[in-house]
């Protein structure tokens, strides 16, 4: 366990101080979108049981780059979870999910939608066993709808949320984000709601209640002005590369060291700032130029200007002169030019585990920070059905029928 953790305060590593301490959530879902929410509940210290098939588990601890047997991003992302397995299929199964549902608070899942129906655990079988459960339901294009039942990964939804369309340059196909964006904004969508509905049921006395999720809603949701645009104009916003139409200066620029630097000089009084550190008293002074519209006409002749101002200086050099003039800039940093800035590590956002003998793994650090009940890492992801025998013990199933779910493949 690091030492470093979450917040520098004093007391952050006394378990009473974790804000979700006493809230039980079942996880069911596999992969990202349902268990990246899973996660930030466990990270603020609600007690987690995640769900897995028996003998395969998660398909997420066989993704991307692996530790021995296990995907370093299963350590991650499945930290502080409690693993069980069981075989959802199954009618023991479902009589054990069936119990455990009375002694929790949220259920999360993920599955195409009717799924949990077929198997006798969807919303109207578990919340007659629990009226105030509150229930997690991330899926491709929601519960309802004409394509609902069609399955749904991220890349389909930021295609069709609308975001596939914008990323990448205009005399070029579309391209992806480098990461599953759909399903983290799905899983953050899905922790608001949640604690949306905890509120209304523990303060204004209301019922359980179920938070439908769609991945391309949560990208939809993201999208800016694209809507309004296109029914006030009929506009359609297309690929723009690294710059912002509309919204200037904004974009990416090379440097004399053939190094790109971002510079976001988009207010009016930062576009000042930025036209006098560039020594251009003629641009910063311009009346057309004093405010966002003005800059957007002549957004070209901008670009070009910074341009050939930062092509003679290094990286290096340019970002301390817009350091000095108060300037919002930066080069695009990499994984390795990320693990070495000083700033994640004074922020703990880059903090060691243990793994096995000598090796350790490095984590991203908790998002957000609450000042007095901060989140930490308590464990890294667990190890297929670690806790299996704990939880179901808890319902009151002893060693001889725990035995016999494992010879019938139940768990």
């Amino acid at each position: 366990m690091s030492q470093r953790d979450s917040s520098s305060n004093t007391n952050s590593n006394n378990e009473t101080e974790l804000p979700l301490k006493g809230v039980r959530v079942l996880e069911l879902g596999s992969l990202i979108a349902g268990p990246y929410a899973g996660s930030i509940f466990a990270q603020f210290g609600a007690e987690v049981i995640k769900v897995e098939p028996p003998g395969s588990g998660d398909p997420l601890r066989k993704w991307r780059k692996m530790y021995k047997d296990t995907s370093l991003w299963w350590y991650s992302q499945s930290r502080n979870k409690k693993s069980i397995t069981l075989d959802l299929k199954s009618a023991d199964a479902q009589a054990i999910i069936h119990d455990l549902v009375k002694d929790v608070d949220i259920v999360i899942e993920n599955f195409r939608p009717g799924t949990l129906e077929k198997w006798n655990l969807g919303w109207e079988q578990l919340s007659a066993i629990k009226p105030e459960l509150i229930m997690l339901r991330v899926s491709g294009y929601g519960q309802d709808g004409p394509y609902s039942s069609r399955p749904g990964f991220a890349a389909i939804a930021e295609s069709i949320g609308g975001l596939r369309h914008l990323v990448g340059y205009p005399d070029r196909p579309p391209v992806r984000v480098g990461v599953s964006i759909g399903d983290t904004l799905a899983s953050l969508y899905g922790v608001i709601g949640a604690m949306m509905a905890m509120h209304h049921l523990k303060v204004n006395n209301g019922t359980g209640q179920f938070i439908d999720v769609a991945l391309y809603e949560s990208v939809f949701g993201v999208m800016e002005s694209l809507i309004p645009e296109y029914g006030m104009f009929g506009f359609i916003r297309e690929r723009t590369g690294a710059s912002m139409p509309g919204i200037a200066p904004s974009g990416s620029y090379m440097s004399k060291d053939e190094r790109y630097i971002v510079i976001a000089a988009n207010s009016d009084s930062i576009f000042k700032r930025l036209m006098n550190a560039m020594e251009r008293p003629d641009l910063a002074n311009d009346p057309e130029l004093a405010q966002n519209d003005g800059r957007a006409k002549r957004s070209d002749e901008l670009d070009e200007a910074i341009q050939a101002w930062t092509s003679q200086h290094s990286l290096k050099d340019a970002l301390a002169i817009l350091e000095e003039a108060a300037v919002p800039s930066s080069g695009i940093n990499n994984a390795e030019d990320i693990f070495n800035d000083p700033h994640f590590h004074a922020r703990e956002m880059i903090v060691e585990h243990p793994l096995s003998g000598d090796d350790k793994i490095s984590l991203p650090g908790i998002v957000p920070k609450l000042s007095l009940t901060p989140g930490k890492t308590q464990w890294l992801g667990p190890k297929l059905g670690e806790h299996t025998d704990e939880i179901l013990g808890s319902v009151g199933i002893d060693e001889d029928k725990l035995a016999m779910l494992r010879a019938k493949g139940v768990i």
